[in-house]
């Protein structure tokens, strides 16, 4: 799907209905024929549209061209995402994103619609410019670095509400979702230390550094970036220290449990033994007496109640 906005002159964002100078052409998940139009309509390279849709794509800055004769820059870059694992707990993932600049517009390539840049379309984080390339490819780079150190923050609430829920817990459910934040953690690792390479070489690249506003704002995404790489470092090793410790409460959880069912069986079993005891068909204490079945109950009631004093004050349950 290829979609097209512009920047009006009241700084808002629309869509258009066709390509215009100083546009931004966004594209999800593109058909051979949708690839083809592009190609030839902007002179891109079809494997410079084809390299973001693959999920596992590396993060790169392709300047060739830029440095022979600036036709198209492309930048391809790890952007999160929310999603569910296999057993339908909350997880993070990335995929990359692929930004070609052109002398007329800038394209954006995903595989499939992303938050990131629907704010963008709303205009939800800050003003944006479609006609001012660099300025608009770099702010992108921003929303990115922004989004990770937003998605690190749930990870932090979530981890601290399965906390709480571990306490009490018995079940494996719980430990589950951690693995899920951890898995979130290594991949939010991975892509972020895979955009700090790229950010780095940007850096050194005159076409992203010309202005000095553009090359303050891409010092501020170098910034956010590393931010976001120290959350993550800190929140892996907590996390790391923390996964052993929760299998601990639960496995605790799950002993005093036993604990309880164990001790509440054996005083249970008192009155149990008694009444099996008098039911034999044999000569027994009291058995001529004709208080003996008020003295067995109150005798059994007293041997239970000490019993329980006895389990209570030793913690057994």
């Amino acid at each position: 799907m290829i979609t097209y906005y512009k920047t009006q002159e009241n700084a808002e964002i629309r869509r258009i209905d066709s390509y215009q100078q100083g546009s931004w052409v966004h594209v999800v998940a593109p058909t051979p024929d949708e690839v083809d139009q592009l190609s030839k309509k902007f002179e891109i390279p079809k494997d410079h549209i084809l390299d973001p849709l693959d999920r596992e794509e590396r993060s790169r800055v392709e300047l060739k061209h830029v440095e022979e004769n600036f036709k198209h820059s492309l930048v391809i870059i790890d952007c999160p995402i929310e999603a569910k694992d296999e057993m339908g707990f909350l997880e993070f993932k990335t995929i990359p994103i692929g930004i070609i600049t052109t002398k007329e517009v800038v394209v954006t390539v995903v595989l499939e619609q992303i938050p990131i840049l629907g704010d963008i379309m709303d205009r939800r984080m800050e003003q944006y410019d479609t006609a001012n390339h660099i300025a608009f490819v770099l702010q992108i780079l921003y929303a990115v670095a922004y989004y990770f150190l937003k998605y690190l923050n749930n990870l932090i609430e979530h981890m601290h509400t399965l906390e709480k829920n571990i306490r009490e817990s018995m079940k494996n459910e719980e430990l589950y979702a951690f693995m899920a934040i951890q898995r979130s953690l290594v991949f939010f690792a991975t892509a972020l230390q895979s955009n700090k390479a790229i950010l780095e070489k940007m850096v050194v690249a005159a076409h992203y550094t010309d202005k000095d506003e553009d090359k303050e704002l891409l010092q501020d995404v170098i910034i956010e970036n590393k931010q976001a790489i120290a959350m993550t470092d800190t929140y892996t090793q907590i996390v790391g220290g923390m996964s052993d410790t929760f299998s601990s409460v639960i496995a605790n959880n799950l002993n005093r449990v036993m604990k309880f069912l164990t001790s509440f069986t054996i005083i249970l079993s008192l009155p149990t033994i008694v009444a099996s005891i008098y039911g034999m068909n044999v000569k027994l204490p009291f058995s001529d007496n004709e208080y003996a079945f008020g003295l067995i109950m109150m005798g059994t009631i007293i041997v239970t109640i000490i019993t329980t004093i006895v389990f209570w004050r030793k913690k057994y349950f």
